[in-house]
């Protein structure tokens, strides 16, 4: 695990060049790489690799690791954030302000882009990030202060724009529902993107939004096979469950769609067309994708994981990534970030589509702050001349 330097989860660590620890995979001993320790049930990842603005990491002992080692309990953390609406200026992204009630992740996706975020808390993209959830509790109060402001400009909040706000302590913490319910009293549009199904819990309130155009959900669908699902996604909704959710939202009237997401080369990128076909029988309206991006500490835990989980695809998969990375593993230039590069992506981007057409999705309906107001003021009409 990585060293802090006092335990104030809002700070954000130095970065201080060369005095920073950036070790690879291949500079350590054989014995340390994290392919040779314990796999974790329930757990993405098996270790913390460096924090990469840390001057100090411990190593774990193999000797003192056990082969059935029992993976870390989740840790729930106050997080002291005093303002909850975060906005980008992202080109690719398709919103400008977002949500997000939790910061780190127990669903424990390898793949997960937003590992690296944990590092500027002082964490670890590893094992860190999906056992220390940092919890913004207040988040519904400090939503509705937001909205009430004058200097607010009505628009699509997205919910999350980082980590799951459906990920499984939301079922007892319900801060998520919370702030929805406060976009509901504002009738402020949102947009959620989860791979959970708990979001069908919360139809009352999203049916009451998308009465006024301003509420839209996106289910996120890497695979339909459950074997790899279980090891990929461990603590995520079940495949057959999530396109469940799909049919209770579109029954409930709620505009729903799937993210296919992330496409992995050479693992899942065959299942594009089953994961589309599927949706639209359970009433998706749309279906997008991304392609995968190993930023980071990333890298070497989903390395670790291929090595651990499917050696034999190890080489063509990594292979693959690199070819529409431009010969990288990661790439976050705008317009090249979600869908990569090269003749494979083309490939990808081709068959994709093919398969929209094929299970004639109409698309999403436009989100609208038409009816946006502020609960006992007055309509704020002059913001949509």
């Amino acid at each position: 695990m990585t060293s802090r330097r006092g335990h104030d989860p809002s700070r954000r660590a130095r970065a201080d060049g060369a005095d920073v620890s950036r070790r690879r995979d291949a500079d350590r001993p054989a014995g340390l790489r994290g392919r040779d320790l314990p796999i974790l049930q329930g757990r993405g990842a098996s270790y913390n690799p460096p924090n990469r603005f840390e001057r100090h990491y411990v190593e774990p002992d193999p000797e003192a690791l056990e082969a059935d080692a029992e993976a870390p309990l989740t840790e729930l953390i106050d997080d002291p954030s005093r303002s909850i609406i975060a906005t980008n200026d992202s080109p690719d992204v398709g919103f400008d302000a977002s949500v997000n009630p939790y910061r780190g992740c127990s669903h424990g996706c390898v793949y997960c882009y937003a590992r690296p975020t944990h590092e500027y808390l002082g964490y670890s993209a590893g094992l860190d990030f999906e056992t220390k959830i940092l919890v913004k509790r207040r988040a519904p109060e400090m939503l509705r202060e937001a909205l009430s402001r004058p200097s607010w400009k009505p628009r699509v909040v997205a919910m999350s724009g980082v980590t799951d706000p459906y990920q499984p302590a939301e079922a007892r913490l319900g801060v998520t529902r919370g702030c929805l319910e406060v976009l509901r009293d504002f009738r402020n549009p949102v947009a959620i993107i989860t791979k959970n199904r708990l979001v069908a819990r919360d139809a009352d309130v999203l049916a009451d939004l998308a009465s006024h155009g301003a509420a839209a959900v996106l289910v996120s669908i890497t695979s339909l096979d459950r074997s790899l699902q279980r090891v990929l996604e461990p603590r995520t909704s079940t495949p057959s469950g999530r396109l469940e959710t799909v049919r209770r939202l579109a029954d409930a009237g709620i505009p729903v769609g799937v993210m296919v997401a992330p496409v992995i080369p050479g693992l899942t990128d065959h299942e594009a067309p089953s994961i589309v076909a599927a949706a639209a029988e359970a009433g998706a309206l749309a279906a997008h994708w991304t392609m995968l991006r190993l930023p980071h500490g990333v890298k070497e835990l989903f390395e670790d994981w291929l090595e651990a989980h499917f050696p034999d695809r190890r080489a063509r998969v990594l292979h693959r990534i690199r070819e529409v990375r431009d010969g990288r593993l990661s790439d976050a230039a705008f317009g090249r970030r979600q869908r990569g590069t090269g003749e494979y992506a083309g490939q990808v981007a081709a068959l994709f589509a093919a398969a929209v057409r094929k299970a004639g999705l109409p698309g999403m309906p436009p989100l609208s702050a038409e009816a946006f107001r502020v609960p006992g003021g007055a309509r704020q009409l002059g913001l949509f001349a």
